[in-house]
């Protein structure tokens, strides 16, 4: 099997959240991605990094769920599968807005983080790896790899009192 070329997202969210020492907030300022990608054992996969925009899902509006979906669809001509690294609150926006404008021709997946990778206590590393997994396995759609599980689009949502994400009904 050859190289597997992989288009990586960067929209912010939780996940790419650092420290600001000044302010003592966390914030998305700069991404953390290539300091998580330097920790995971990525044999025969090339990886296109697409910086899109650092911000907190919360911040996101509809043009920004647009701008997704088309960076998604764009980048999935040129690759093997999409990843999109993306804030929970806002996740399931997204991932409707990419499903909406039309099955890609490979996975798309989303993932995103509860806690900031730059915490001792987080979810960020185990996610991404579970989607950079994932991306590998899935038939063309788009999807949410989190917690040690896959959910396609449509209907996605995030149970806050879970933490996780859910099938919607």
């Amino acid at each position: 099997m050859g190289s597997f070329r992989l288009a990586l997202i960067s929209t912010g969210g939780t996940i790419e959240k650092t420290y600001q020492t000044r302010s003592g907030e966390l914030r998305n300022e700069t991404s953390v991605l290539d300091h998580m990608l330097l920790r995971i054992e990525l044999p025969e996969i090339r990886i296109e990094r697409v910086p899109l925009m650092n911000k907190d899902s919360l911040d996101m509006d509809a043009a920004d769920h647009a701008a997704i979906a088309v960076a998604a669809h764009r980048t999935a001509t040129a690759a093997d599968g999409v990843v999109i690294v993306h804030g929970t609150d806002r996740l399931a926006e997204s991932g409707e807005a990419t499903f909406e404008a039309g099955i890609p021709p490979v996975p798309v997946v989303f993932t995103g983080a509860m806690r900031p990778y730059e915490l001792r206590n987080t979810d960020a590393l185990q996610n991404l790896t579970e989607a950079l997994l994932a991306v590998r396995l899935l038939d063309p759609g788009v999807y949410v790899a989190m917690h040690n599980k896959v959910l396609r689009f449509p209907g996605v949502k995030k149970d806050r009192e879970a933490g996780t994400f859910v099938a919607g009904s």
